[in-house]
């Protein structure tokens, strides 16, 4: 592990990396992790030694802030599949088009990558219960790790904003679960005051040690393709993943292993999109949504936290922040499963229809290389599923009502 220490995105000001802070004490800005990287090759995650341990998150651990490993809370999260999609290359008529399906995870999701760090960081400073606000996945992963580390788990939800899918996860891993009457950004209020509290330890990607987890994906990708692609098409809700991205790239190159980063682009649900708004307009500030509403829950958010670098990696990248409707989403959610056999949640599916909606209209070269974050497995919310196919037809059981059904009249003879 290199030197590390917090320096707040808004003022620069720097804070010793033992020290126990979510913001910045001096304005009250996010904070970023930084590190005194140690231009030794031998210490970069791609020499020979790290090469002969397994692909995933603590391949990396020394490009990781934790102090001591033998405390390390881990489920052997990462090392998910890219998944070229040669189907999709030729209906979108893009050279290569590949998913980062973080559906492999433990728990099913990509939070898996930040809460192994996080939550061996709260074992670090001893804290007794740790505490997050969700819209799904988060919680369905804290709640995991939690109970491995040994810990109480608190969570806050928005009354009736959360796929059944992700919350019965929390529930069956021990976490107390709260329905708050108000929205997500209700919630994270709430559980930004009680963190306050030492007992609790906070762990949404306002926490700068979740980020460094969720990074490990860039590396990753850079090992799968030999290079880092063109294009990253990346779900954005709260927008610590983006964030998280960015800096696993800009990482990259500053150990000199890459010459450029890919073109970040953030995707938004159009019913929760504050942030495509920010962008479009040119603009930065962010003007919350008090009421939002997409069947993507995992991105349904109208106050992101982690606005302003996610605008900073569209921006510097030569990106984009865009945005998808409802029903583009879930064409696209259909049309990945369909076409390539992927089952990805809605919020995961996005990447998919503005890589589709963009291709139609010329906004991404033809011989780009693209990756599309899926962000979580399909089964996190099957309702949606269910509500948008079609249900199985009842049938006799015997031949003849099978086959005309099936518009047939015989079984052909080999």
């Amino acid at each position: 592990m290199q030197r590390f220490w917090y320096k707040c995105i808004d003022c620069g000001e720097v804070y010793d990396g033992s020290e126990r802070i979510y913001f910045c004490p001096r304005c009250g800005g996010l904070l970023d992790i930084e590190y005194e990287y140690d231009p030794d090759a031998s210490l970069t995650p791609w020499s020979k030694s790290f090469r002969e341990r397994p692909l995933g998150v603590w391949r990396y651990r020394e490009l990781l802030p934790i102090t001591g490993l033998e405390k390390v809370v881990t489920m052997n999260e990462g090392g998910t599949r890219l998944i070229r999609c040669k189907n999709l290359e030729r209906e979108l008529g893009i050279r290569e088009i590949y998913v980062k399906y973080e559906g492999d995870n433990p728990t099913g999701s990509f939070k898996d990558r930040g809460m192994t760090v996080g939550v061996t960081k709260a074992l670090e400073v001893r804290a007794k219960t740790t505490i997050c606000a969700s819209t799904g996945n988060t919680s369905s992963s804290l709640a995991a790790y939690s109970a491995r580390a040994g810990l109480d788990c608190v969570v806050l939800v928005p009354s009736q904003k959360i796929a059944l899918g992700k919350l019965s996860q929390a529930l069956i891993h021990g976490a107390r679960v709260l329905a708050v009457k108000g929205s997500f950004d209700d919630s994270l209020r709430l559980v930004e005051e009680i963190s306050r509290d030492p007992r609790f330890y906070l762990l949404n990607s306002i926490n700068p040690f979740r980020l460094e987890g969720q990074k490990t994906a860039a590396y990753e990708i850079y090992e799968q393709l030999g290079d880092v692609p063109d294009k990253l098409i990346i779900p954005v809700g709260n927008a610590g993943n983006i964030v998280a991205y960015w800096k696993g790239f800009r990482e990259l190159k500053m150990l000199k292993l890459v010459d450029r980063l890919p073109n970040m682009i953030g995707v938004q649900a159009l019913g929760a999109s504050p942030i495509y708004k920010a962008f479009i307009k040119g603009s930065d500030r962010l003007e919350p949504m008090d009421s939002v509403e997409t069947v993507a829950t995992a991105i349904r958010i109208g106050n992101p936290v982690n606005w302003k670098r996610a605008l900073r990696a569209a921006r510097e990248t030569g990106g984009m922040i865009g945005i998808a409707s409802d029903e583009e989403i879930l064409r696209a959610q259909k049309t990945l499963a369909a076409r390539e056999g992927i089952f990805v949640e809605p919020a995961g599916a996005a990447p998919i229809a503005l890589l589709a909606k963009a291709a139609r209209e010329g906004l991404i070269e033809r011989d780009s290389k693209v990756v599309c974050i899926a962000t979580g497995h399909g089964l996190k919310d099957p309702n949606v599923v269910l509500m948008n196919v079609e249900k199985p037809l009842e049938v006799e059981a015997d031949i003849e009502s099978v086959l005309k059904v099936l518009g047939m009249t015989s079984i052909e003879k080999t």
